[in-house]
């Protein structure tokens, strides 16, 4: 028997646009397949971290994010007065290359297929912790694959983590993408980040949008070093926000492949198709979840994941459902994998390629967010491109606007939140994970113990050599990777560079 045309997990009518093929806005690739499964983990110490994480390994996870603490984020060691009360709360604490000897104990990182994390801020001092660490274990950087954020630009619009000033973090970051384009070419070394922005007020265009100005700007940047557009892109991954608004988050991801690939080709003339096909982690919105019936979040992380799943998303994280009240606890962030799989492997989503393909208003939603992210993109060069729109602040202003038209339209009763301005119970006791209150102290006592037992003058001459890079304006990973090998805190690095570079002082009113 022949198979029906249209069962196949390609078929399009004849004249339309098939999967695979540019524009790409029916998905990358010609061949269904699942996408990688990682979970965004970590807390504490590094060895209660490096237990959670052989925990999801063992129950099915492919790749997997690991959350920093704050202080970590913020280049503040652990035993640094600043750190006080923060440490290991959102995330894990790391504090030099002995941090993530432990984290990665145990953990093959050659089967891993992609080890993501937050560091933006120090994403150069992170690339440089796993390769002094593969270099530790005998394995060839080359063989695993590690993803980092690096988008430094977003945390002046949306997080907050930065620590340098705008044209100095964005060097940074071009280093880290310079560096392994010609060193390390398997790893992505700039995740272009709207996630936050999008958490942080941003609508559906001005997600993309933002994101893809910033991301010109490293881009840019690389360029001017004479790096190969197409030595960069194949590499880059990009970060969005599924919220509930089911058939918009469809169409935007559609409209995001299209506009990057346009946008490649015709801006940056890139010959390779690789650069062309946006690769996309989808990451359900922390925003959704809510702290009353925080069961009812497992009902929509399950209609993000689905949503993501029928725009063809090469990687997803699903929220677990108690995240609004803290870190999740091992059994939510399991249920959270399991969410995945069970969309990924029972409902037969991952057999056809952009199912929704043709259908009138998810076309329609593709066309009028392109049209919609092409605009916004045009305000932001007309205002002077990215670094100008941190500067004056029009960013943060736009977000500002954006959360707050969100709010009113939920006190309203415009835009229902069930279990929050509808369908109210009284609150019912929840099992919440709570970080153990003594590690604190015992990683603040780590970082003492390795400046402590380190060769102090081979680390001091480390740092020393890696402000001398940064002050003459070369690329900092070789010094940072020899500051990292004798065991220099991340705090020590970025006070280096600080030293170097001055610290961001926000304009008055942001």
């Amino acid at each position: 028997m022949n198979q029906d045309p249209q069962l196949r997990p390609d078929y399009a009518p004849e004249g339309a646009e098939h999967p695979g093929v540019y524009p790409y806005t029916r998905g990358i690739s010609p061949e269904p397949k699942p996408w990688i499964m990682g979970q965004y983990a970590g807390f504490g110490t590094p060895h209660e971290a490096n237990e959670r994480f052989r925990k999801l390994l063992e129950a099915g996870v492919t790749g997997f994010s690991v959350a920093l603490d704050l202080p970590t984020q913020m280049g503040i060691d652990s035993d640094d007065p600043r750190a006080v009360g923060e440490v290991g709360k959102v995330g894990v604490a790391i504090d030099s290359l002995a941090d993530i000897e432990i984290l990665m104990k145990d953990i093959p990182l050659a089967e891993i297929t992609q080890v993501r994390t937050t560091a933006n801020s120090i994403g150069y001092i992170w690339a440089a912790l796993f390769i002094a660490l593969a270099e530790r274990q005998g394995t060839d950087p080359n063989s695993f694959g590690l993803t980092i954020q690096n988008d430094v630009l977003k945390e002046f619009i949306a997080r907050g983590t930065q620590i340098f000033p705008p044209e100095a973090s964005l060097k940074l970051s071009a280093d880290v993408i310079e560096y392994c384009a010609q060193h390390v070419p398997r790893w992505v070394p700039l995740t272009m980040s709207g996630y936050h922005i999008r958490e942080s007020g941003a609508s559906a265009a001005q997600e993309v949008a933002f994101t893809f100005a910033n991301a010109r700007a490293y881009l840019d940047e690389c360029i001017r070093r004479g790096v190969s557009i197409d030595a960069i892109a194949p590499s880059l991954l990009t970060f969005l926000s599924i919220t509930t608004d089911f058939l918009p988050e469809v169409a935007k991801f559609r409209a995001a492949r299209r506009f990057w690939a346009q946008l490649m080709k015709d801006a940056y003339h890139a010959q390779d198709p690789r650069s062309q096909q946006l690769k996309i982690f989808a990451f359900t919105a922390g925003s959704s979840l809510t702290a009353q019936q925080p069961l009812n979040n497992v009902v929509r992380a399950t209609l993000e994941a689905t949503a993501a799943a029928l725009a063809g998303v090469q990687t997803m994280h699903v929220s677990a459902y108690d995240e609004a009240l803290g870190v999740p606890t091992e059994a939510a962030a399991t249920l959270a994998l399991r969410t995945q799989q069970i969309v990924a492997f029972e409902s037969g989503l991952t057999r056809t390629l952009d199912p929704l393909g043709g259908s009138w208003a998810i076309e329609h939603l593709t066309d009028e967010l392109e049209q919609e992210v092409q605009q916004v993109s045009s305000l932001i060069e007309d205002r002077g491109g990215p670094l100008a729109c941190i500067e004056s602040g029009w960013f943060a202003q736009q977000l500002s606007e954006g959360a707050y038209q969100h709010a009113m339209a939920v006190e309203r009763g415009e835009r229902t939140v069930v279990g929050v301005n509808r369908f109210p119970e009284a609150a019912e006791p929840l099992d919440v994970f709570s970080v153990d209150a003594e590690g604190e102290a015992r990683q603040a006592q780590a970082v003492r113990d390795v400046r402590a037992n380190r060769d102090e003058g081979a680390a001091q001459r480390a740092l020393t050599a890696l402000g001398k890079a940064a002050a003459e304006g070369a690329n900092v990973l070789p010094a940072t990777i020899n500051a990292v090998k004798a065991y220099a805190t991340v705090g020590e690095m970025v006070e280096v560079l600080r030293s170097v570079h001055g610290s961001w002082i926000a304009p008055a009113g942001l």
